[in-house]
Order: C-alpha cells, then sequence, then structure tokens
C-alpha cells in the first residue's frame, strides 16, 4: 500500500472506531410520567429546563420520554408505578397522595411560615442532604430522588372582603390538607374539604363555603377569583409542598457513573434557576388576578406571624406524631425535631 493510499483509509479507520467507541452509541431513553399535563410553571420548568440540561450534561446519551397528563399514572398511584420500574423509569411524586408509604414527607406541610423562592430550594435540599430518614423512606419505596421541586405560597381566596386571616371565625373553609384543616379549626373556622370542580364553584355562590385555602398557583390555574375574588396572600405564607422526581432504584443502578453524574449536574444546574423563576411567577400572578379583577393583599409580615401563633401548629404536629408512633412509624419526632431545626436557619 503506498503512503497516499494509507493517508486516505486512515481517516476511515479512526472514524469507524469513533463510532463504536462513541458514548453517543450508548444513548439511553428513560421514560418520565407526571400527572400534571405540560403548560404550568412546574411542568414547564422541568421539561425545558432539568431535562434540557439532562441532555446537554450527558452529551445527548440521555434521551428523556416525558408523559405528561396521567398518560401512564395519576398522581396517587406514581409511587408505586416508579417503585415496580415497568411503565416508567422516573415520575413525579407528591408525597401527601402517598401518606401511608411517605409518612416522615408530611412533615413539610405540618409549618405554617415559612421560606419561599431560593431560600426554600436551599431549604429542602439541605433537608435532603443532612436527614437521610427521608431517602431512607424513599428507598422503602424502591425509588431515589433525582430532583426537588417545590411548591408556592399559601393564598386565602374569599368569596366576600377579608381584612385578615381573624377574620374567618365562623366561616366554613375548603382545604385539601389536613394540616391546614386542623390550622383553621384552630383559627375558629370549620374545616371542608371536597372535590375540585363544580361542586365547589357551586358552595361558594351558594355561600355553604367562604373561602378556599389553597397554594397559589392552584387558585391562579383554576381561576378561583371568579368566585372567590378577595385574596390574601405572603411569600412567607408557607405551604411546604414538594413534587419528588424520584427514579426506579434498579434503572437508577444500572446507568453508567458516568450518566449519573450528568443528571445530578443536570438537577444542580436546574436548582440554581428555580428560585428566581418562581419568584418571577408568584409576581406575574400577582398581578394577572388583579388585572382580572381580584382584590389581592400581601399581607405584612406581622399579619403571618399573627396567623401562625393562631394556628397552634406545634401542638398539632406533636398529637400527629403521637398518632403515627402507635402505628408503628419510628422517627418521626427526631426527624420533626432536625426539620424544625434547619427550617428556623431559613426564616
Amino acid at each position: 500500500m503506498s503512503f497516499v493510499q494509507y493517508r486516505w483509509k486512515l481517516p476511515i479507520i479512526l472514524f469507524t472506531a469513533f463510532l463504536f467507541s462513541s458514548p453517543l452509541s450508548a444513548t439511553q431513553t428513560l421514560i418520565y410520567s407526571d400527572h400534571e399535563p405540560l403548560g404550568n410553571m412546574r411542568t414547564r420548568f422541568i421539561n425545558d429546563v432539568f431535562f434540557a440540561a439532562i441532555e446537554k450534561e450527558s452529551h445527548g446519551r440521555i434521551n428523556i420520554e416525558a408523559q405528561w397528563g396521567s398518560e401512564l399514572s395519576n398522581g396517587y398511584d406514581a409511587l408505586a408505578m416508579a417503585g415496580e420500574g415497568k411503565k416508567a423509569d422516573i415520575a413525579v411524586v407528591v408525597p401527601e397522595y402517598a401518606p401511608s408509604a411517605l409518612p416522615l414527607h408530611q412533615l413539610f406541610k405540618s409549618f405554617p411560615v415559612g421560606p419561599s423562592g431560593a431560600q426554600q430550594v436551599a431549604f429542602f435540599r439541605e433537608v435532603f442532604s443532612r436527614i437521610p430518614a427521608f431517602s431512607d423512606e424513599l428507598s422503602r419505596a424502591n425509588v431515589s430522588p433525582v430532583f426537588i421541586a417545590t411548591g408556592y405560597p399559601l393564598a386565602f381566596f374569599s368569596s366576600k372582603p377579608i381584612n385578615n386571616l381573624t377574620d374567618m371565625k365562623g366561616q366554613t373553609w375548603r382545604s385539601a390538607s389536613f394540616w391546614h384543616q386542623a390550622f383553621l379549626k384552630n383559627t375558629d373556622a370549620k374545616a371542608v374539604t371536597m372535590p375540585w370542580g363544580d361542586a365547589t364553584y357551586k358552595a361558594l355562590q351558594s355561600g355553604s363555603i367562604d373561602g378556599l385555602m389553597l397554594n397559589i398557583d392552584s387558585g391562579y390555574d383554576l381561576n378561583a377569583q371568579r368566585y372567590a375574588p378577595h385574596v390574601l396572600v405572603s411569600k412567607e405564607l408557607w405551604l411546604g409542598h414538594v413534587y419528588l422526581l424520584v427514579i426506579n432504584q434498579a434503572r437508577w443502578a444500572s446507568l453508567s457513573e458516568e450518566d449519573r453524574a450528568a443528571i445530578q449536574r443536570a438537577a444542580n444546574d436546574a436548582y440554581a434557576q428555580l428560585g428566581s423563576v418562581m419568584d418571577h411567577s408568584f409576581d406575574k400572578q400577582i398581578a394577572d388576578l388583579k388585572h382580572s379583577g381580584a382584590s389581592v393583599r400581601i399581607l405584612k409580615p406581622q399579619e403571618v406571624l399573627a396567623w401562625e401563633d393562631k394556628t397552634q401548629y406545634p401542638q398539632v404536629q406533636l398529637a400527629w406524631v403521637k398518632d403515627q408512633e402507635t402505628k408503628g412509624v419510628v422517627n418521626m419526632k427526631d426527624t420533626l425535631e432536625k426539620v424544625s431545626h434547619i427550617l428556623q436557619t431559613y426564616r
């Protein structure tokens, strides 16, 4: 073979070797399941920021095939589905939908006041890094957390003018959380729960309920101001809501160390952006509510503290902890104390 012939064959040999050795030949698809449709801030952020970062950090080796709007599972079955690992590899899990499997995770909502935005993101990251009981609880469900998306502050949508949170005495309010129902009762209000939909709208119109206690984004997405146009809100009215993106443990173990590291880098990239995105979205929601004709007032710090005191949340927490201990749940009191200590550093 002449030198000229060899010179032309060499690039072909190298390119062929690249095809067989390149990580691109090991592209993997991870199936993701979400009970909400793609469109709101949370789902858009996960898709456009976190999933995009995974593709970037893995240099295209990992492809996320996302299924939205309960195509694979509703929110209540998501944890079991991810743990089984047959229909999906990754799923978003709302701890409130799986209280029996994730009793420790219910503690987050037991605090009426807490951080928002970047501080809230930092709080949850510190909790999961410093308190292994939470990851252990997920491990028992055969999943591992890969990203912690957080929720928006709490808001009160009232059908009639409301000056402050002490005005709810004697009124009837809808809330889906058992923690918030206890808080309402401690403020001398009556708490009820009902499925969201026409029944709730009719209850507001008829006066059988006076208002809704829910996260500001849910009220915004559901146009709650049409029937309850008087809104009280504060960034410090903490909801403690988390959306856990968890991966099946066997699937996680099957990934190369390089690919697991890429997903972790992508999560760090997303965390760095999440706080500011949530702050911007919160401000937009408030502006849109006002533009639609709602009367929106941001509570003063002292009003938030007065609400916190009224809820008697420490007594509510202790009663619930004792109840869980009778059911055999361990580490409940210790975990509560650790979470409370970390939360105080972010207030």
